[in-house]
């Protein structure tokens, strides 16, 4: 049976998951070490409890914000929250995290929220912490601090990019989803580095849950990136990964040569290496989808949000079923998952529920609000 556009939807997610649980236990040791501590194979499935951290957690409330925006625009005729209420959902994780600021207007609502793994104490990246404190300490959560056109810091990293992917979850106009994509990295990573990569994730996850093939997604993503100011070095490192994984035999030695993952750029190129790598091996999806996951978090580097990425994009491709069952049921975060994608299907689908006013009913508005 051919996936629809929620089997994808939960694909991307379910992957993203498993891909950072797969990453985490090896995030930041060397290929050697990998090899020594599991054998040469090195991650060959979880090597401990199937814990997801900042990368999934913030993905799904970036997917939670999504459909909130979309459910207060239908019902008040207006748009424009998305950047506030992502903000807002990341602000109340990082309360619970331990940062103490004002509460403001927070958005503490929602299948995400009521997570516990979503909302666990997994640690937060350095410059996520920075520019969310700074955020909350200014008391209006619902505004967003770091934007495209002022930016809150300079940084590159990867963080800003691997919770974007439900960016493509909207409305599939590639302008559109490029800019809630990178703009929902701008929260926190101000250089084009650091949202460049979001936005074109996120253009690529809504090719791919809308039935693009992964080459014609990753080509409709940056061509959507080189319209951008300061794309020059995402737009090197992915041409890159695309000529890596149509020459040879995939490899982490060959995957090393793009980076080690802790930048937008890199930690993007690696999945689509990965992901384009596995493919080019064949094979049924069920094999296609484990083999880009194992790839892409066995190598000396950010393992964890590379194989978050390549997840990503390998769920969307091929749909949740595609994630092997065992990973997929064992994965925190599963049910919130499962609703986060239902929900995004049925809200951005041609018929959204809508009362005999043509507004959301009160019943979907706290699904999701509540």
């Amino acid at each position: 049976m051919a996936e629809t556009t929620g089997d994808r939807m939960r694909g991307c997610l379910f992957g993203g998951a498993v891909g950072e649980a797969l990453g985490r236990p090896v995030e930041g040791m060397s290929l050697e070490e990998i090899r020594e501590a599991y054998g040469p194979g090195g991650v060959t499935g979880y090597t401990g409890r199937p814990e997801i951290g900042e990368a999934t957690q913030l993905c799904l409330l970036t997917a939670q914000a999504g459909l909130q925006a979309s459910i207060r625009a239908r019902s008040r005729g207006i748009g424009g929250a998305y950047f506030g209420l992502v903000q807002s959902n990341y602000l109340s994780w990082m309360r619970v995290q331990g940062e103490r600021f004002p509460a403001g207007d927070l958005v503490a609502a929602g299948p995400a929220s009521r997570d516990p793994a979503v909302m666990a104490r997994r640690g937060v990246s350095r410059t996520t912490r920075a520019a969310l404190v700074a955020a909350g300490e200014r008391g209006k959560p619902g505004w967003p601090l770091g934007t495209v056109d002022e930016p809150v810091n300079d940084s590159k990293g990867c963080a800003g990019t691997v919770r974007a992917a439900p960016a493509g979850f909207g409305y599939p106009d590639p302008e559109a989803v490029f800019t809630r994509g990178q703009g929902t990295a701008a929260l926190t990573h101000g250089h084009p580095s650091g949202r460049l990569p979001a936005g074109t994730l996120a253009v690529a996850v809504s090719a791919l849950v809308h039935g693009a093939d992964l080459a014609v997604a990753v080509r409709q993503a940056v061509a959507e990136l080189r319209k951008h100011p300061g794309h020059e070095e995402t737009a090197a490192a992915l041409d890159r990964a695309v000529e890596l994984a149509g020459s040879g035999r995939p490899s982490p030695r060959r995957l090393e040569g793009l980076g080690r993952g802790f930048t937008g750029p890199e930690a993007l190129a690696i999945a689509v290496y990965a992901a384009l790598a596995a493919e080019a091996g064949g094979g049924y999806p069920l094999e296609i989808v484990p083999r880009g996951l194992l790839l892409a978090v066995n190598h000396s580097g950010d393992s964890d949000s590379t194989g978050a990425l390549a997840g990503h994009l390998l769920g969307a491709r091929y749909g949740a079923r595609a994630v092997p069952e065992h990973w997929r049921d064992t994965v925190e975060g599963g049910a919130a998952i499962v609703e986060l994608a239902h929900g995004s299907e049925i809200e951005f689908g041609p018929n959204p529920p809508a009362d005999s006013y043509g507004e959301p009913p009160l019943d979907w508005h706290m699904r999701f609000y509540s």
